[in-house]
C-alpha cells in the first residue's frame, strides 16, 4: 500500500514539474505524446477510485501478478480507446488544465488508496481481488508509465528505486524467468515489455528468454 502511494506521488510530481513544451514531445507509449499519456493517467486514477468503491463478496480470482492480461503483440496506437485518449488529450488545449485534472483526481485516488482496507475484496473488469493486491498491481502500472513519461525527457525525475525493483520482480514472475542480474531495473522493464528492442549483446544475455519477449501487459 505504501509503495503504491510513493510510486503514484512520484509520477504525479514528475508530471507537475514538466514545462509546457514537454507535453508535445513523444512519450514511451507508441502513438502517444506526453499529453496523451497524462490524459491516460487521469483515466487510470478514475479507475482506481471506481474499483476501490466497488466491493465484492466472492473469493478473489486474481492477485497482483495474475491481474495482468499478457500478450506478445505490442500496441500500434490504432486501438479505438487509444485513439479516444488522443482526442481527449487534445481537447484540454493547455497543459495546465491537464495538470490540474490529474492533480485533482489523482490526489483523490491517492487518498482513497491510503484509506482502503488491504483485505477488502473489490471488483474490476470481471475480476475479484483484494484491495491490497489491486493496488500492488498498480505499482507496476505507475512505474511503467513513469518510464514512458520520461522516455524522451532525460532531465525528468525517475521512478522511485523501490518501485522499479518491485516492478521488475513482478515482471519476472509474470515471465516465469529471471532477467540478467547485470541489467538495471529500468532496462529490464523497458526491454521486457517491448518499450525498446534489446541490443545484440542484450539478446545474447537473454538466451531462451528472448523467445518470450515482449511481455505486453494489458
Amino acid at each position: 500500500m505504501d509503495l503504491f502511494s510513493r510510486s503514484w506521488t512520484a509520477l504525479r510530481t514528475a508530471v507537475a514539474e514538466l514545462p509546457d513544451e514537454d507535453f508535445a514531445r513523444p512519450s514511451g507509449c507508441t502513438g502517444w505524446l506526453v499529453r496523451d499519456l497524462v490524459c491516460h493517467l487521469v483515466v487510470d486514477a478514475q479507475d482506481v477510485l471506481i474499483t476501490l468503491v466497488t466491493p465484492a463478496t466472492a473469493e478473489p480470482t486474481r492477485d497482483a501478478v495474475t491481474y495482468w492480461n499478457v500478450s506478445d503483440t505490442p500496441p500500434t496506437g490504432d486501438d479505438p480507446l487509444d485513439a479516444l485518449t488522443v482526442r481527449l488529450a487534445a481537447a484540454y488545449e493547455e497543459p495546465r488544465l491537464l495538470k490540474f485534472h490529474l492533480d485533482d483526481v489523482g490526489s483523490a485516488a491517492g487518498r482513497a488508496a491510503e484509506l482502503a482496507d488491504p483485505g477488502q475484496r473489490v471488483s474490476t473488469q470481471e475480476m475479484v481481488l483484494t484491495a491490497g493486491d489491486y493496488l500492488s498491481a498498480y505499482v507496476l502500472e505507475w512505474t511503467l508509465h513513469h518510464l514512458d513519461l520520461i522516455a524522451h525527457l532525460p532531465g525528468a525525475a525517475r521512478p522511485p528505486a523501490e518501485g522499479l525493483a518491485r516492478s521488475r520482480a513482478m515482471l519476472e514472475e509474470i515471465a516465469g524467468a529471471v532477467f540478467p542480474a547485470s541489467w538495471s531495473d529500468q532496462d529490464t522493464l523497458r526491454v521486457g515489455t517491448g518499450r525498446r528492442a534489446p541490443t545484440d549483446a542484450e539478446r545474447a544475455e537473454l538466451g531462451p528468454l528472448t523467445g518470450k519477449l515482449p511481455i505486453v501487459l494489458g
